[in-house]
């Protein structure tokens, strides 16, 4: 028996990368799987093809599973209502929405054109937007449902080049967060993750040196799709029902827990006084300044503990 036994999965982005392993996996552990992708390619600038979805789901079936394929895009909202009376017309019904669906469109924020910024948001964002929106009223009606969406340290720590993914990944971190909060009375729950992995998004951003081109055969070897998708999996399963509204990485075999925004500093005036311009710059900047965030990127995670056997 499998976690997922008697669910329903929805996959985006499931041709490829993490989509692609999230949707075997989650037919290994029980799931019936609607795989939808849109076939096209990494900006988005292709035209769309049910291969790769097709392909996933035949594979599924192959192994014994029950798939479906669906090769619409998520950015448009018709298009993933489609999808939602897909699954319940083939498998009668819907349980969870794993949501790695996207593309790149990488440049320096001065030399970004609007459709580079308009594309990006519209399939990261938008299409967030998009499969929780056409799920959620089923989710609350039934009293079940899980979504895993997507974020990046591109949003929670940023990353030269991808203001507009960046953008977008840490608006997805806060519509999981308040999807969870409205969601958590009906059994609503809502988990993202900023995975790190080999696949094709990975693949293209530029070598620079060698020392890059190490890490990147490091990548390879080490950090694949498979890992975050088995996490993704797990969490829209019932035995982890009690977690919700929080932000996981996962980069090889570690499992990552981040923070999220809280005040770290407070600045007051007395009662009855008033801060001016004057006073904010030589009173609180000053106060605030050691617990500045400089601008490079965050520290690598502490090295994992072992589990005790």
């Amino acid at each position: 028996m499998g976690v997922l036994d008697g669910k329903v999965v929805l996959v985006t982005g499931g041709g490829n990368g993490i989509g692609r392993d999230c949707a075997l996996i989650a037919a290994a552990e029980g799931a019936k799987v609607v795989v939808n992708d849109l076939g096209g390619g990494l900006k988005g600038e292709d035209e769309g093809s049910a291969g790769p979805a097709e392909a996933v789901a035949q594979e599924i079936r192959a192994r014994g599973g029950e798939a479906v394929s669906n090769s619409e895009s998520v950015t448009n909202y018709r298009s993933v209502q489609g999808m939602v009376e897909q699954a319940r017309d083939v498998f009668g019904g819907l349980h969870a929405v794993i949501n790695p669906a996207g593309i790149l469109r990488d440049v320096m924020f001065h030399k970004m054109s609007e459709d580079d910024w308009d594309r990006v948001i519209e399939v990261h964002m938008r299409g967030s937007f998009n499969v929780c929106r056409a799920t959620i009223e089923l989710f609350r009606e039934q009293q079940d449902g899980a979504y895993m969406l997507f974020t990046s340290t591109s949003g929670l720590f940023g990353n030269v080049g991808q203001a507009n993914y960046g953008a977008a990944k840490m608006g997805i971190a806060g519509l999981s967060r308040i999807i969870a909060m409205e969601g958590a009375r009906n059994n609503v729950r809502s988990n993202c993750i900023a995975p790190v992995a080999w696949t094709r998004m990975t693949q293209s951003v530029p070598i620079k040196d060698e020392a890059q081109a190490a890490r990147r055969q490091v990548m390879a070897e080490k950090i694949r799709p498979d890992q975050p998708a088995r996490f993704s999996v797990a969490m829209v399963s019932d035995a982890a029902k009690s977690v919700s509204g929080q932000i996981f990485g996962v980069s090889g075999e570690q499992i990552i827990l981040y923070s999220q925004p809280r005040p770290i500093e407070t600045c007051a005036k007395p009662e009855g006084e008033s801060w001016t311009v004057e006073s904010i710059l030589k009173e609180a900047v000053p106060k605030m300044a050691p617990k500045f965030f400089d601008l490079g990127r965050a520290a690598p995670a502490a090295p994992a503990q072992k589990q005790p056997a």
